[in-house]
């Protein structure tokens, strides 16, 4: 009964709506790019330990920046990680997802001094930010190079993210936008039954950014095939590519509740 009890009082505290947090900007994840490679950090004036969700921005791989929080997740009740990673054409595109591995590495690395633990990290983002969360969590080689595993992450939660080889790469491949490739640049190509869990939300099929709805259902399918047992796929209706992140939200702090839950 006393750790039901303390169960209950640990959700009640991390689910509530927050009441302010406090923030530490441009940390550095890596010290040879400490210039470049830094992330915010949103840290609730709540009890631990939370949860904590590193989130990675969007914009094609070619802008955007940490600043582009959703404000739902801003205000979730949650650690946040909003990471800046190197961009195209300054770097090519194993810079991008080499940066994303090397924040996830240092959030594990540093999550207990934040008032989170290890095994309630969250991996999320938008568009390019959804890309970068499935090639972390599904290709191990990129984590593995910090001595981490990827499926040691609570849960991979992409909004509208490419699942095919991603067009900025394809682009610099002289390829066209609308000309579909499936190499090891590609979620698609690294699925398996035995990645952490994955909840995929795309916006309207009929709104949506090159088809990227109809393209995550058949990474949904194939994970499904492949035996994967906690994959889940929702389409916001109504919501396109640009606008789908915010409503998003309440999709992720629902599956971080339970998975969360299921832990304590």
């Amino acid at each position: 009964m006393k750790r039901l009890v303390s169960i209950i009082l640990l959700l009640v505290s991390v689910f509530a709506s927050a009441k302010g947090f406090k923030e530490e900007k441009s940390v550095p994840y890596r010290d040879s790019l400490k210039d470049k490679c830094v992330l915010d950090i949103i840290i609730p004036k709540a009890e631990g330990p939370l949860p904590a969700v590193v989130w990675f921005h969007g914009g094609g791989l070619t802008g955007g920046n940490r600043k582009g929080i959703p404000s739902g997740l801003k205000n979730s009740g949650f650690i946040i990680f909003s990471v800046e990673y190197r961009l195209i054409p300054e770097v090519p595109i194993d810079g991008c997802i080499d940066d994303a591995a090397a924040a996830v590495s240092w959030v594990f690395d540093n999550i207990e001094r934040y008032g989170g633990r290890k095994d309630m990290i969250f991996v999320s983002g938008h568009s390019a930010g959804g890309y970068l969360t499935d090639m972390v969590g599904l290709d191990k080689k990129w984590l593995a190079k910090y001595d981490k595993d990827p499926d040691a992450i609570a849960a991979l939660i992409p909004f509208s993210g490419q699942v095919i080889s991603h067009f900025a790469y394809r682009k610099s491949l002289g390829m066209s936008e609308l000309q579909p490739s499936i190499d090891p640049y590609a979620p698609l190509f690294h699925i398996r039954k035995d990645a952490p869990p994955i909840i995929i939300v795309s916006g309207d099929r009929n709104m949506e950014l090159y088809g990227r709805y109809e393209e995550t259902a058949y990474f949904w399918r194939m994970l499904k095939l492949v035996g994967h047992e906690e994959t889940y796929i929702y389409e916001l209706q109504g919501y396109g590519h640009g606008n789908m992140a915010e409503p998003a939200c309440q999709i992720l702090k629902d599956h971080i509740k339970r998975i969360v839950k299921n832990r304590l």
